[in-house]
């Protein structure tokens, strides 16, 4: 067992700004998606539900697109030092198969997880130095939407000579892509590969795919894991009902969204704060956009992101994306 591990907590998860966040969502009714995998009640409980909807460890086929996607980036990579950044890295099981296939003297492997949750980022670490016990792991907590400074920390944790690789596994679907792509763009330095992940809306019809993919979420393990926050800031079952659909989101995008209904009165104290919520009231707790391979293409380019290379599994459920930031 480790003795210990170093983690890098970047101000946009100080306590002062996680108040003032968690206080913004229950004004605004709509939940940043970062406090569902906040506490390790909640990441243990995320866990569990993408071991067992997630199409990448349920699906032989979406395991093969991704590791296609690996053997790839690891070819492009050459033979020097190598600093895989993990973005959004979860349990960090992807990154892993990731490292192993790079083929360097794990002395001259460098990885940092990076992630919303402490929990989440220990876990990836403790993966992939179970894997490579020698290589250099330094995780960093941070909101993606939001941190300054995260550029300057990923700068600061690549050697010199090392060529970096930058992996975003099935992040675009939880956050607005005016919002998120942008931002990808700006951490992404002009040598860069990207590895890009995207749940997508399956068959020729957009709308049916998309409600085709709806029991991915539907479903108790999801519901169990969306109430947490609610049951957590003093919320109880009977305040109300969740309900989970389809709706249009932004760039002719649709969505499946998870809302909380009140049904009766309740007050929530949060950072000092106190806010009521009437019956009728709703609260936004969860959305996922889906996509389909030509969308992920048009939203790319539209930030300078250019595809080299694409793998989709044959359900058209998952695509895996190698990319670089256009010259």
């Amino acid at each position: 067992m480790a003795s210990g591990a170093t983690v890098i907590i970047l101000p946009s998860q100080f306590p002062e700004a996680v108040r003032r966040d968690l206080i913004e969502l229950l004004r605004t009714r709509t939940v940043n998606h970062k406090f569902h995998y906040d506490s390790i009640k909640q990441a243990q409980k995320w866990l569990a539900l993408h071991e067992a909807y997630s199409p990448a460890r349920q699906d032989a086929e979406c395991r093969a697109i991704y590791d296609a996607g690996f053997t790839a980036a690891a070819a492009r990579m050459g033979a020097g030092p190598v600093h895989l950044i993990g973005l959004g890295c979860g349990g960090g099981q992807k990154e892993v198969r990731l490292l192993q296939l790079l083929n360097q003297p794990t002395a001259e492997t460098e990885y940092t997880p990076v992630d919303v949750s402490v929990a989440l980022v220990l876990e990836a670490r403790e993966a992939a130095i179970a894997a490579m016990p020698d290589m250099k792991c330094l995780p960093v907590v941070c909101d993606l939407a939001t941190e300054e400074k995260l550029e300057e920390t990923l700068a600061a944790q690549t050697s010199a000579g090392a060529a970096r690789l930058v992996t975003f596994f099935g992040m675009i679907p939880n956050f607005e892509p005016r919002l998120i792509l942008p931002r990808l763009a700006g951490l992404l330095r002009r040598d860069d590969l990207l590895l890009f992940s995207a749940n997508l809306a399956p068959g020729p019809d957009y709308a049916a795919g998309t409600k085709r993919i709806l029991p991915l979420y539907d479903n108790e393990l999801t519901r169990d894991w969306l109430m947490t926050l609610l049951l957590d800031l003093g919320v109880e079952h009977a305040d109300g009902v969740m309900r989970i659909g389809i709706e249009d989101g932004q760039e002719g995008l649709k969505r499946v969204v998870a809302d909380f209904e009140f049904k009766r009165s309740r007050r929530i104290v949060a950072g000092g704060v106190a806010i009521d919520f009437q019956p009728g009231e709703i609260v936004r707790l969860f959305f996922s956009y889906r996509h389909t391979p030509q969308l992920v293409r048009t939203l790319l380019a539209t930030n300078r992101i250019e595809v080299l290379e694409q793998w989709v599994t044959k359900s058209e459920e998952e695509g895996v994306f190698l990319c670089r930031k256009r010259k």
